[in-house]
């Protein structure tokens, strides 16, 4: 139960290397939120409001970690991690500035699509590299912590960057200043990735042969895939934050249906639903060290997920948007510490020559799951109901 006790944020940020990692991590999530909107809105100004569109890039963006993410997974415990991470922001750097010469052309959709999935299937090997990295650079004790700050900072730089992106294209109705910000937030980062002095030297695996990679590739991966399946805290914790994962994408894909046609409320109660989550989000991150002295990730997740299970249902028996505000802002405030307890175990139940296979896997099934229910919510909604899906 003491585990993780007397570790909270000024001791992490005191850690030299995880402040660096940090540091790197807030000024790219801040980036990547302003080139998300940009986007949406960019595509949005050139179809003409065509929510097709939005969605084909939304799947382009997330395809990649569910699809490409596993095979990253073992690349991120072959190479370098830090020089990994370095070279992914370098050329996400360069990548964004493509967007910049598309958006000034009026190029076609497909290119713009092709590059963002290009875009993300290179964060694919960034981020299970940065997770497997954090063990190195955190002791255990501090592992939660750690995992907390990064999930709260991922959401308040989330909302910062979003709300700069509308600012930015609202005021000088163009779209390339907001993808030169985010071109330079992914070489600042790589700057920072760079300060981080690893102690722990892992000999990369390298094989001239091409077909001697591929079955390397796939005997590590089966290796990875193995390992998931025989420890059966890791095994289950995967699973039930697929689960978690997929319900959490019905509730998304469903809330505006049930404001507006259920609730009849208009469109601008949406920021005022989304503000109560972000923020709870923010808040709850600010108590999981607290938490941390008191509970074991796993009792973490069991806690988190019963709240998480009771708020969904409820959502089926609401009458009022005003009954929403409470329930979000309580989903909110599991989340945080939810996330972080389930990379805490991640990062813990194998050892580090395993660690970005897992990792990956976590992300894959996370991403998998949100698509998958994007795909199916819609079509169980029409045929039993909006509010019969939340039960």
């Amino acid at each position: 139960m003491k585990e993780h006790a007397h570790f909270t944020v000024r001791d992490l940020l005191r850690i030299r290397e995880f402040r660096w990692l940090w540091l790197g991590q807030i000024v790219s999530n801040f980036g990547d939120a302003v080139t998300h909107l940009t986007l949406v809105l960019f595509i949005n100004r050139v179809t003409e409001g065509s929510t097709t569109a939005i969605a084909y890039l939304l799947i382009a963006l997330a395809l990649p970690r569910a699809t490409i993410g596993l095979v990253a997974g073992v690349f991120a415990d072959r190479w370098d991690r830090k020089r990994t991470m370095i070279v992914s922001d370098l050329l996400r750097g360069v990548l964004i500035l493509a967007f910049i010469f598309l958006s000034v052309n009026n190029t076609q959709l497909w290119l713009l699509y092709m590059i963002a999935f290009i875009h993300s299937a290179i964060g694919a090997f960034f981020l299970p590299a940065r997770s497997a990295l954090i063990p190195n650079l955190v002791p255990k004790e501090g592992l939660l912590a750690a995992n907390s700050l990064s999930q709260m900072s991922m959401v308040f730089l989330q909302v910062l960057g979003t709300a700069a992106a509308g600012f930015i294209v609202g005021v000088l109705d163009t779209f390339w200043p907001a993808f030169v910000i985010d071109a330079v937030t992914f070489f600042v980062s790589a700057l920072f990735v760079a300060q981080v002095q690893v102690a722990t030297q892992r000999k990369e695996t390298r094989e001239t042969a091409v077909f001697t990679l591929i079955q390397a590739v796939n005997s590590e991966l089966r290796e990875g895939m193995r390992i998931m399946l025989h420890n059966r805290v890791l095994l289950g914790t995967l699973v039930a934050i697929g689960v978690t994962m997929f319900g959490l994408g019905a509730v998304n894909v469903l809330l505006p249906p049930l404001l507006i046609n259920d609730l009849h409320v208009s469109e601008t109660w949406f920021g005022a639903v989304e503000f109560a989550q972000t923020l709870a989000m923010i808040i709850s991150g600010s108590f999981v060290a607290i938490l941390a002295a008191r509970f074991k990730p796993t009792s973490l997740i069991s806690g988190n997920l019963l709240i998480l299970g009771v708020m969904v249902c409820i959502l089926s028996l609401i009458t009022t948007v005003w009954h929403v505000l409470p329930i979000l802002f309580v989903i909110g405030l599991v989340v945080t510490p939810l996330n972080a307890a389930v990379a805490t175990i991640v990062q813990t139940a194998v050892s580090d020559d395993v660690r970005g296979r897992i990792s990956a896997a976590l992300g894959a099934i996370v991403q998998a799951a949100m698509l998958i229910s994007m795909f199916a919510t819609g079509a169980v909604a029409a045929a039993i109901g909006v509010r019969n899906v939340f039960i």
